[in-house]
């Protein structure tokens, strides 16, 4: 009969061999945390991030509760790893032509492929572990097959890096991976907060570690940074005004009141995590598969707000910011242009102005008249 502690050490080894930094085990119970996600959806703070309202059957949100959508898991076992280069931060970038990108999109393959990856490298080694104790033969079974009311003595797993109904960084801090900054994000006393999260749950109870003790103390430096002001309370962030969420996912015209605070930002935006004490001697990965491609880093405003339909294809095939679409990614260019105080912009500018484009056209408008005003 296998034992439980000899299991839960073979999945942990298994993640690290596979590449990641941290590994812990996180009970399935609804931590205290996920009782304000209805709220924060209610408040509308998830802005047209449709996804994550979305409900089961029942009209139950699933990211409230994990018994909402896998009634069979037992256990989360959270892994993350370090994606920091060894690259200046977006608050050390001076260059007024030049845009900004955030950190986690800086490589040629998307991490959901590179993290998704290393989980199937420990999934299948705690199924091997699991099969050769006599568990028959756990991957043939999927939890789409299992109901509340079932029970089964082979393994269930199921793998999700960000996509998965359930919010990954709830379980990281009870897996002790780390705590939930005042920015939202999961920080780590040696590693900070540039970390990559993928869990696998499980149908079998691992042993759990303990919760992440907060290490955030009085600080408020993320908060007091933020130039949207995005985080309207410690721990608490409203979606709708966040950088990130306006140069990702939302579709057409950019709130007009919003735009002078996305700055040189054109896709997604680092600056409560460049600002947190926690980051300052936080190491740069070795993992090759998240090295930043150099012309990422910075990139050029007027090539991004007139890249072409195939460049766009070509040069960010397989690139997380394909998801800002290169509609977006041009507005928002266009936008940081505006923001940018450099009057040569103009004639660009005025070339947009005229697109068909509707949103690209009235940002350009926008940041024509601007760059104009010397505002």
């Amino acid at each position: 009969m296998f034992q439980l502690n000899e299991i839960t050490a073979t999945a942990k080894q298994a993640a690290r061999e596979a590449g990641f930094d941290l590994v812990g085990i996180a009970p399935v119970a609804d931590a205290a945390e996920l009782k304000y996600f209805p709220q924060w959806i209610a408040a509308g703070h998830a802005g047209e991030m449709n996804y994550m309202s979305a409900r089961d059957e029942q009209g139950r949100l699933k990211r409230a509760s994990l018994s909402h959508v896998a009634p069979w898991a037992r256990s989360v076992l959270v892994c993350a790893i370090n994606y920091n280069t060894a690259q200046p931060y977006s608050t050390q970038a001076s260059a007024t032509g030049r845009g900004w990108i955030s950190r986690y999109a800086w490589s040629r393959e998307d991490y959901h492929e590179a993290v998704m990856r290393r989980l199937r490298l420990v999934e299948h080694s705690l199924q091997r572990e699991l099969s050769g104790a006599g568990l028959g033969a756990p991957d043939l079974i999927t939890p789409d097959l299992i109901t509340p009311d079932q029970t089964t003595p082979d393994l269930i797993t199921r793998c999700y890096v960000d996509t998965g109904p359930l919010v990954e960084r709830v379980y990281a801090k009870y897996a002790g991976v780390g705590w939930i900054g005042k920015n939202t994000c999961i920080l780590n006393q040696k590693l900070g907060s540039w970390l990559f999260l993928g869990v696998i749950l499980t149908s079998i109870e691992l042993e759990p570690d303990l919760p992440a003790p907060d290490r955030c103390g009085t600080c408020t430096r993320c908060i007091e940074a933020c130039p949207t002001d995005a985080l309207i309370a410690p721990y608490k962030l409203d979606s709708t005004k966040c950088i990130s969420y306006l140069t990702i996912e939302k579709r057409g015209a950019m709130p007009q009141d919003l735009r002078d605070g996305i700055g040189r930002h054109v896709f997604g935006c680092d600056i409560c995590q460049d600002v947190c004490p926690w980051n300052r001697k936080a190491p740069a990965t070795s993992v090759a598969d998240f090295q930043a491609r150099p012309e990422l880093v910075n990139p050029a405003l007027d090539w991004l707000a007139e890249i072409s339909a195939e460049e766009f294809r070509r040069f960010f095939r397989g690139s997380p910011v394909r998801r800002a679409k290169r509609a977006g990614l041009r507005r928002n260019a266009v936008i940081a242009m505006g923001n940018s105080g450099e009057r040569n912009f103009l004639p660009l500018l005025d070339k947009l102005a005229r697109n068909e484009d509707e949103p690209l056209a009235e940002s350009a408008v926008w940041a024509r008249r601007k760059l104009s005003s010397g505002q």
